[in-house]
């Protein structure tokens, strides 16, 4: 596959429950419309956004048939595929139908706290099992350690298919290493909506959104503002954005993305344990956001 496929902007796809926790099917297939035709250019399916944790063995499978079917070939699709015990993970990959699939998201292990040399090896047995690219995923508030950019440049450029990283780290000076030291094609992914414009202007390659989740035509655009190397531009046109992405993460994710998502009349409400829905107040305030700045 050509790398470029998985620049710009990917959606970290929620998922949408009935009032009974069952996967609202019908809510789900009207997401991946509502985000493509918004102008997403890649779906991430099975992510942290996807409440991925609270998913049965067999929903899971449900759920990765059902984006396949339902894209039909629209966008690529790239698959949430980690963990933090490395031999569970090298044969769920080596399992792993590749059809369809067309590269896998991989976190650092989260809770077992590895060095940065085990952070090495763990990706090492991941890039020989996947039958397809891998996205290094580095999101440090989530799992406790932080892969620095020696390890992201070391892992680049001694395995061919570990084509990007995702970059949640919040510190920009390490994204900047790993721009300037990694090869040129290696694609560099911001984890964070708000340092989009940002790790662009950089030399970054694009996001991995949940804020596109909501508002996608928007955010879209602020993307393709940035990818033509109209930095200033983006920025104006993330401006009205801010304070909403802002809110959608004061009680965590996908809590707020899924409040936003239920005033826009997208999805009910409802999230899995030990997630709970937005307060009346994060409501109020998203409900002000959305009204004020025009984000509906």
């Amino acid at each position: 596959m050509k790398k470029h496929k998985l620049s710009g902007c990917g959606a970290a796809m929620i998922t949408p429950f009935k009032a009974n926790m069952e996967i609202d099917w019908e809510r789900l297939a009207s997401m991946i419309d509502y985000v493509i035709e918004g102008g997403t250019d890649y779906i991430v399916v099975l992510g942290t956004t996807a409440e991925t944790p609270t998913l049965s063995k067999e929903e899971k499978q449900e759920v990765i048939a059902f984006f396949k079917r339902h894209i039909a070939g629209r966008v690529p699709i790239v698959l949430g595929c980690g963990g933090n015990n490395t031999l569970a993970l090298e044969k769920e990959l080596k399992e792993l139908d590749p059809e369809g699939i067309d590269a896998i998201l991989s976190v650092t292990p989260y809770y077992n706290k590895p060095s940065q040399e085990g952070l090495y090896r763990h990706y090492e047995v991941v890039a020989k099992a996947s039958p397809v690219p891998v996205i290094l995923y580095n999101v440090p508030g989530r799992t406790g350690v932080n892969m620095s950019a020696d390890t992201t440049c070391r892992l680049a450029k001694d395995f061919d298919n570990i084509i990007a990283v995702k970059e949640a780290s919040g510190k920009i000076d390490q994204i900047e290493q790993i721009i300037k030291n990694c090869p040129k094609d290696f694609l560099v992914l911001s984890g964070d909506d708000g340092m989009t414009v940002d790790v662009m202007r950089k030399g970054g390659d694009g996001v991995i959104s949940v804020a596109v989740n909501a508002f996608p035509k928007r955010f879209n655009h602020c993307v393709y503002l940035a990818k033509q190397g109209l930095f200033d531009r983006a920025e104006e046109a993330y401006a009205p954005l801010h304070e909403a992405v802002c809110a959608l993460f004061e009680q965590g994710n996908p809590v707020g993305v899924k409040a936003a998502l239920n005033i826009l009349g997208q999805i009910d409400n409802n999230l899995r344990l030990p997630l709970v829905p937005a307060t009346d107040l994060l409501m109020k305030k998203l409900e002000r956001l959305i009204r004020e700045y025009e984000l509906c």
